[in-house]
């Protein structure tokens, strides 16, 4: 079971003082349950640790690592240093035991999959683009537009309304020669 969000924080005061002397400054710490590829992120502006709740559903043991990677960030910030993965970064890691600046956690499907999907369908070039969110009203193809909202090349939307599974069927050998 997760720590809800007061043992959170008081996980990042013990952290802190344990770790780095006290010199992090208050972040407010929090899960949030969109995050799928990411473990955690830190922002600075305002002060935010956030740690993926579908991560550390399944993988508990992984949230101290997590927040400590995150904490170096800040710390390193707050010192007025680089906060990257840089070779400072790397050694506040191997001084708390961490050994990698990557998590193996995998991606965390989402806890309810959305099946809608639109085909946004370029009619002059042919260009199918696949997207979960229906586009806006006014959208035009990349391609042939340069990139800005051109009336002309405006593309069709198109909702997606069955998927069905396709097995792989071995192709058959080539009897002829290709020329």
């Amino acid at each position: 079971m997760l720590p809800d969000v007061a043992e959170l924080q008081l996980l990042f005061a013990q952290y802190n003082n344990e770790f780095f002397a006290g010199e992090i400054p208050a972040h407010r710490i929090a899960f949030n349950g969109r995050f799928g590829n990411l473990a955690g992120r830190i922002t600075y502006k305002p002060p935010l640790i956030e740690l993926s709740s579908r991560h550390f559903e399944k993988h508990p043991e992984a949230l101290r690592e997590t927040l400590l990677h995150e904490m170096i960030h800040a710390w390193l910030f707050a010192r007025g240093q680089n906060p990257g993965h840089t070779a400072a970064f790397k050694k506040k890691m191997r001084e708390l035991g961490l050994t990698s600046i990557y998590h193996d956690l995998g991606s965390a499907l989402p806890r309810k999959e959305s099946t809608r999907r639109f085909i946004l369908r370029c009619d002059r070039c042919t260009l199918e683009v696949l997207r979960k969110r229906r586009p806006p009203a006014n959208v035009s193809c990349g391609r042939c537009s340069r990139r800005t909202y051109d009336p002309r090349y405006q593309l069709r939307v198109l909702e997606v309304v069955e998927t069905v599974e396709v097995t792989a069927q071995p192709r058959a050998a080539s009897r002829g020669k290709i020329a």
